[in-house]
């Protein structure tokens, strides 16, 4: 029997078709992808997909299907997120890392994946693509791993419990599908020796000394950097002496090699450190109930509350009392 201690969980479940076809990618987008950002379906093609999860004990197990569609990394979505990475296995149609530009590998039916959404790049799903995926602390993977983790295909060469843990996330994803058959206690413990099950595999891949860490490429290397700066920047932006010197330093990396990360994704270093601290800004201001600008401005690394506002308005179209004041009267203008 499941233990007591254990939290009572039962399937969440998503559609499309839950909501009108004219907000349905917007709804999607929010509601089903918090870690990454989506891209809208081409014209002519509407979304049709389908999500169920399961939450318990610090991880996320859950399974979807759909149309094909596109997704890329999303910093200002990961900053207030938990720290998680996920273990993917791709059921049906086929995973695309990276398609567009410079297609770099393709992931089908079977296979099993490690991916930390701070690395993401752009990701493809095709027609009729289905998963089975389950999201777990940085922290009790790194513990399991022995590094810190980066994207990586996992095949059964690398670890003898590959098929254990992929026949068990299909299980699980069976299993949400029959919620009459199962209550909340038993998927308490089905959720619970998946966790162990994922991460007694990852231990064991780390164990035989798996390169699970940044790969040796010079692209995925700048990738991690880019990645690891921007987690570095979103836990200090408070700080009016955070410049280049100081990120470059809190990640590990020369000046440089800081610049040729950001350059690499198309952005510069204190352009995104800005940017980091306007969407800050319009977050506290959205929330506050009393508008306070100094204070919002300087907690959120500005010194100079007149070059702050001219900021804000160059980035959202408004000044922070007038944004304040939209979003107080009517909360779905201001997102």
């Amino acid at each position: 029997m499941p233990s007591q201690s254990l939290q009572l969980c039962l399937p969440e479940r998503l559609h499309t078709h839950d909501v009108e076809s004219v907000l349905r990618f917007d709804a999607w987008r929010e509601r089903a992808h918090q870690w990454v950002e989506m891209l809208p379906p081409r014209p002519g093609v509407e979304l049709e997909a389908e999500l169920t999860l399961l939450r318990g004990g610090g991880s996320v197990f859950g399974t979807m299907r759909s149309t094909a569609y596109e997704m890329k990394a999303a910093a200002r979505r990961l900053v207030h997120a938990p720290d998680m990475v996920v273990l993917v296995l791709i059921q049906a149609g086929e995973l695309r890392r990276d398609a567009a530009p410079g297609e770099r590998g393709r992931n089908g039916p079977g296979s099993l994946g490690l991916y930390d959404p701070w690395r993401m790049g752009r990701y493809a799903y095709s027609e009729g693509a289905r998963e089975a995926f389950l999201a777990l602390p940085r922290s009790a993977v790194r513990a399991a791993l022995g590094c810190d983790p980066g994207n990586l295909a996992i095949a059964p060469a690398h670890c003898v419990l590959v098929p254990a843990l992929a026949d068990q996330l299909s299980h699980m994803a069976r299993m949400t599908r029959q919620p009459h058959r199962i209550d909340a206690a038993e998927y308490a413990g089905l959720l619970e020796s998946t966790r162990m099950l994922a991460l007694l595999t990852l231990r064991n891949l780390g164990r035989h000394g798996m390169g699970v860490g940044l790969p040796d490429e010079p692209e995925d290397l700048n990738r991690g950097r880019h990645a690891a700066a921007v987690r570095f920047m979103a836990r200090e932006l408070h700080r009016h002496d955070l410049d280049a010197v100081a990120i470059a330093q809190g990640v590990g990396c020369s000046r440089t090699r800081l610049y040729e990360a950001f350059a690499e994704q198309g952005t510069t270093v204190m352009g995104t450190l800005r940017d980091m601290r306007l969407q800050r800004a319009r977050e506290m201001i959205e929330q506050a109930t009393r508008l306070n600008l100094g204070a919002i401005s300087w907690r959120c690394g500005f010194a100079d509350q007149s070059g702050f506002s001219k900021s804000f308005k160059a980035r959202f179209g408004a000044r922070p009392s007038e944004w304040h004041r939209q979003a107080r009267s009517n909360p779905a203008c201001a997102k």
